[in-house]
């Protein structure tokens, strides 16, 4: 009879034909701000006023974006992402963020198509809720406007490899380089771009990256360059410092076709920005009840859209104090500043030295 039932008994499954698909990974993350400008006569979105009345104190849902992971199988899966606060103001070219289909054939490669934030830097590769600042630099959403990060249309392969000792990982990408929920190109031009990463240290976590890129923007030669390193230093049980240094330069040519004619010069070159930023953190793990840590940064950052013809150097100082409840950032209160200096303030625009006080909460799922 043992053997009777032993003989029975249905043939183990393996590993792989046991798992279900698809598979679904629901996200969601939720921020809200109180804002107050401290800034003579400048709003709380920095935009200056020479006369008439100035709102200087609200409260604001800076993003509540709701998304969705799909396994289809063990390579492939399709990813979505919305930022439901744009619908508080005009929702052309806004909402929908994450939209791409991923294939990935082995740890050589994988290719990707849709929409996404092509590596073009450390921010790119790292999502706004675990960032060691309230926001992305001033730099990230000026390449942004102009094809290189955020979010953009197009493909890209990505993939790992071994240079002798030294892993690297490395992406490229084709784009449209017009900007997210766009019907066509606005052009026949394409963006081609590249990056680079050498991981130096895995015990200290340093990582140097290598950006490139080329391409033509209304039948206009363009280019981007950039170079970036992180690390990660464990000081005690408990207090960790990390660093990132950021550096990027390229054409303007958002800038450039902005402008009228008649007031630019003939050759789209002439335009170029670069900046350059400094984040410092430092973290005390606390683990107290439901309080995880508490950490410590300010970001500096010089950036100048032009800085070629008529420059005009912002600088940007961000400290902040982060309090972390739950784990990956579930939960998290941070308290700051945002502050400006321009070397020439422009009335009645957002180019003006500002001071921005900002409470902002965080619940990510």
């Amino acid at each position: 009879m043992n053997a009777q039932t032993a003989n029975t008994e249905p043939p183990q499954a393996d590993s792989e034909s046991s798992i279900k698909y698809p598979q679904f990974q629901f996200k969601g993350l939720f921020q809200a701000r109180y804002l107050e400008s401290f800034g003579d006569n400048v709003d709380v979105m920095g935009l200056h006023h020479s006369t008439g009345d100035v709102t200087q104190s609200s409260f604001d849902i800076k993003r509540m974006r709701v998304g969705l992971n799909t396994k289809l199988s063990e390579a492939a899966e399709v990813v979505i992402l919305v930022n439901l606060a744009d619908f508080k103001s005009d929702t052309k070219g806004k909402v929908l963020e994450n939209a791409y289909a991923k294939y990935t054939f082995n740890k050589y490669i994988a290719v990707l198509g849709g929409q996404f934030r092509p590596a073009f830097g450390i921010e790119e590769l790292v999502p706004v809720d675990i960032i060691k600042s309230f926001d992305f630099s001033n730099q990230y959403y000026e390449f942004g406007k102009n094809g290189w990060t955020s979010f953009q249309i197009g493909a890209s392969a990505t993939g790992n490899f071994d240079l002798g000792k030294i892993p690297v990982n490395y992406s490229v990408s084709v784009l449209n380089g017009n900007g997210k929920n766009q019907e066509k190109d606005n052009d026949n031009g394409k963006q081609y771009s590249s990056r680079l990463v050498f991981e130096l240290s895995k015990k200290h976590k340093i990582n140097l990256g290598l950006n490139g890129g080329i391409g033509k923007y209304a039948k206009e030669k363009v280019y981007a360059l950039g170079a970036d390193i992180t690390s990660d230093f464990r000081l005690t049980d408990r207090f960790t410092f990390d660093l990132q240094i950021e550096y990027k330069q390229g054409t303007n040519h958002n800038l450039y076709f902005s402008l009228p004619v008649d007031s630019r010069t003939d050759d789209v070159a002439d335009y170029q920005m670069r900046g350059i930023y400094f984040l410092p953190n430092l973290r005390y793990q606390i683990d107290y009840k439901k309080l995880t840590s508490l950490e410590v940064s300010c970001r500096y950052e010089r950036f100048d859209p032009s800085y070629k013809i008529d420059s005009n150097l912002r600088q940007t100082y961000t400290p902040m104090i982060s309090l972390e409840f739950g784990k990956n950032y579930t939960g998290r209160i941070e308290m700051g500043f945002e502050i400006d200096r321009f070397d020439r303030n422009i009335p009645d625009t957002t180019t003006y030295n500002d001071n921005l006080f900002i409470i902002q909460f965080q619940c990510r799922l």
